[in-house]
């Protein structure tokens, strides 16, 4: 499938603009720190895991009890760019959560090349639908629910703001528009089609749904950046309710540190949307 250049950028320009791992020098450190505190606070909490939501042997989600017995949800989806990562990765992030009184989802999906665009977001869907149509303790309870996505999953968590049983989305480093994804490396595996680029890239499909907050780190990729800029900006033109963070001194996975911070800037800023939105 050939593509015309993409905002001047041929597919050596764009590998170096989408390669996060790359620009983040201690990334191999990082990982595993977030991979220690999260075996850690899986010791500590109340945590069912491994919860199917589907046949495959991905579609599983965790579910880490908060302590209200009213608490609303706060469901992340984990990126990785539709191919790499478990939630046990990043389970860390729950901490904040959990300590702002949520109940926490920690959604796992089938990753590329053995799940297309398609089925990914087809899989987060079942996942919603499950967890909304449980009968048991776990699940909405028709309380409210936060969906929030990292990287890819932050372009997942965008694709369902409109579904019923969302109050909130929040999207962290996201990325917004798949065309340039379809013309670098991380399309060796995603194999995009034309039609997916067009169904699941939410800047072309600004719909009303639920409030949505759009953070990125400051001193991420300039295309991560933009990618967020662009989406906030088209969701407030079509008339959505939109708030856009920048995180000074934050890259694309040091962001999410705040995010585990119950005192951080992201949960600060989903507490006071929540409030205005019941």
């Amino acid at each position: 499938m050939a593509f015309l250049p993409y905002r001047r950028m041929d597919r050596s320009a764009l590998d170096l603009a989408y390669n996060n791992v790359r620009a983040e020098p201690d990334y191999l450190a990082m990982m595993a720190r977030f991979k220690e505190q999260g075996d850690a606070l899986y010791r500590n909490v109340d945590a069912r895991r491994d919860i199917a939501y589907g046949p495959r042997p991905r579609q599983r989600f965790d579910w880490l009890t908060g302590d209200r017995a009213d608490a609303p949800t706060f469901l992340f989806v984990h990126g990785g760019y539709w191919q790499n990562y478990t939630k046990e990765d990043l389970a860390f992030v729950a901490k904040g959560a959990l300590e702002c009184g949520f109940n926490v989802v920690l959604a796992e999906y089938t990753l590329a090349p053995d799940a297309s665009m398609t089925e990914i977001v087809g899989e987060i869907g079942l996942m919603i639908e499950f967890l909304q149509n449980s009968g048991s303790d776990i699940g909405f309870g028709g309380r409210p629910v936060c969906l929030c996505g990292h990287s890819a999953g932050g372009q997942l968590a965008a694709l369902y703001r409109s579904h019923p049983a969302i109050t909130l989305t929040m999207t962290i480093s996201a990325l917004f528009d798949l065309e340039p994804i379809a013309q670098c490396w991380l399309n060796d595996k995603l194999q995009l089609t034309p039609q997916e680029i067009a169904r699941f890239s939410p800047l072309r499909k600004i719909e009303p749904g639920a409030p949505l907050i759009v953070s990125v780190g400051a001193d991420e990729l300039p295309e991560l950046i933009r990618q967020s800029e662009d989406y906030a900006d088209a969701c407030k033109a079509g008339g959505e309710t939109a708030s856009f963070l920048s995180l000074p001194g934050r890259r694309h996975f040091s962001i999410l540190t705040d995010l585990a911070d119950p005192n951080g800037v992201q949960l600060a800023t989903v507490a006071s949307a929540l409030a205005k939105s019941l």
